[in-house]
């Protein structure tokens, strides 16, 4: 029964409190590594469990941390939980953890993160804390799975690597077979434009959204 009565701390992040298109957080990595599925599949779970599992740490620890250094044991937290990640990557995903490389350690600055430490785990329960912290690293990892998915099948044709629109446009006299790659979506702008559509279709259909 605990569960379905604070279902909402997973449910909200979700859709009327997403925390990249709602909350305007996280933007940077949604920037940086969306050209591709993958990449963005293993940050969404990098984040789901720095943020779930960090929460939860935070959230016992409240009582016995002094609120001068509060900050610095929040960092001091994310920054293990970060060092975990990119070790478990390095060892069963390398090729992929020198895709991510620096984006994996920015984990340990993305305001999601600290601001579910500073604003929830903080004043609330382990059980609480770890399901806000479940529902946010979600809410982000929809956005970024619907960025990476658009970019990768348009920017490259490909999803997950693998040729979904056919291979490369050949060229043979005045005719022209297969996909031609749209290599505007690969680059970082387009992230932001896909997810200020994003924005607009979430708008659109929850007008209770759209500020007076």
């Amino acid at each position: 029964m605990g569960f379905f009565k604070d279902s909402n701390l997973i449910t909200d992040p979700l859709a009327d409190n997403n925390p990249i298109t709602i909350q305007v957080l996280g933007i940077c990595s949604a920037l940086a590594i969306t050209a591709e599925l993958e990449a963005s599949i293993v940050m969404s779970v990098a984040v789901l469990f720095v943020l779930g599992v960090g929460n939860v740490v935070i959230s016992l620890m409240r009582n016995i941390i002094p609120s001068k250094i509060r900050i610095i044991v929040q960092l001091i937290v994310v920054a293990t939980l970060v060092i975990i990640v990119d070790l478990v990557l390095k060892a069963f995903a390398y090729e992929l953890s020198k895709t991510l490389s620096v984006f994996v350690g920015l984990i340990i600055t993305n305001c999601i993160i600290m601001g579910r430490f500073e604003a929830f785990a903080l004043a609330n329960g382990p059980w609480k804390s770890f399901l806000d912290g479940i529902g946010n690293s979600l809410g982000y990892a929809v956005i970024l799975v619907i960025v990476g998915f658009f970019r990768e099948l348009l920017g490259s044709g490909t999803l997950l690597g693998n040729p979904v629109l056919g291979d490369p446009i050949e060229k043979t006299g005045v005719y022209a077979y297969g996909y031609e790659n749209n290599g505007f979506m690969l680059l970082a702008p387009m992230a932001l434009i896909t997810v200020g559509l994003i924005i607009w279709v979430q708008r659109s259909r929850n007008t209770a959204l759209i500020e007076d």
